[in-house]
């Protein structure tokens, strides 16, 4: 029997329209609205398509939201000040710096730059600090999108075999480490994979949730994977066009191979994805609580 299919578009739908029903909330009871700046430098066509389905999305929210573009040439020294401009403006709540930057520019310096108060993509060491100890204000937008998916599809995480193939900063370590966390939608039991990893379908084989974010297409095939598993894809690879110059995209995990195994499954596209921008604006109205002392 093929696998249920997680739709991070519909799960995505849900979450915003209580976003927008907390928003409306927070402005009629508290005067309050929450405040995202998106700042981007240069105009690299990914990242402009990404910085616009941010702004368009928070607007819809219901928030206050700039976009700030800066040219590609801007100085450190300048990106610095207008992030500090930000940190001291009480009518915005979220920061995020769209990556990548330009190679003159640290994008350390720039990340920890940000107040983690406000920093809601959730980069800041303080904040990945909080998440190593179970006290994170924010979870980084991917993998809290993951978790929410989980949870929200009725998934019994708890005590169950979690394996997150891929070990970046962005989802591959956060991920394992809320999972691992004594918490709803975690108290797993953990391994991570990555390049290194000897016999991987070993490990991929033993898990009854399998999140992979490799960063190649089709990296985990049906021979990888244990009847019955949950599996979530985070990859989103570029394979092709089509003849209306649209692009094919797949994920990390052979989808049509796999489905016929996995109990659940997230497609590429519409699985992870939408849930990402969804959880920035959670963080956003979460940020906005916490400045006035709410949350």
């Amino acid at each position: 029997m093929a696998a249920k299919i997680i739709s991070g578009t519909e799960i995505a739908k849900q979450i915003r329209e209580e976003i927008k029903e907390e928003v409306k909330s927070l402005k009629e009871k508290h005067n309050l609205t929450p405040g995202l700046v998106t700042i981007l430098i240069g105009d690299n066509p990914a990242s402009v398509s990404y910085v616009t389905g941010k702004q368009k999305t928070a607007k819809e929210l219901g928030f206050y939201s700039v976009q700030d573009n800066q040219p590609a040439d801007i100085t450190e020294d300048q990106l610095l000040a207008l992030i500090d401009k930000y940190n001291k403006d009480p009518l915005i709540h979220g920061i995020l710096v769209q990556l990548p930057l330009p190679k003159h520019i640290n994008e350390n310096k720039v990340l920890y730059a940000i107040n983690p108060d406000k920093d809601v993509d959730a980069f800041h060491p303080v904040n990945v600090g909080k998440l190593m100890i179970g006290e994170a204000n924010y979870y980084p937008c991917t993998p809290f999108g993951i978790q929410q998916m989980l949870i929200r599809s009725g998934v019994q995480t708890d005590g169950a075999e979690v394996v997150v193939v891929g070990r970046s900063n962005i989802v591959g370590k956060p991920i394992a480490m809320m999972m691992a966390q004594k918490a709803k939608g975690a108290n797993a039991t953990v391994t991570i994979c990555h390049t290194g990893t000897k016999n991987l379908a070993e490990h991929t084989r033993r898990a009854d949730i399998l999140i992979v974010a490799a960063g190649r297409p089709k990296a985990v095939t049906a021979d990888m994977v244990k009847e019955g598993a949950v599996v979530i894809d985070v990859g989103v690879n570029r394979i092709g066009m089509t003849p209306e110059g649209k692009a094919i995209l797949c994920g990390d995990v052979d989808f049509e191979a796999v489905k016929e195994k996995a109990s659940m499954i997230t497609p590429v596209p519409g699985g992870v994805g939408p849930m990402t921008i969804t959880m920035l604006m959670l963080n956003t109205v979460k940020a906005a609580k916490v400045a006035h002392g709410l949350a």
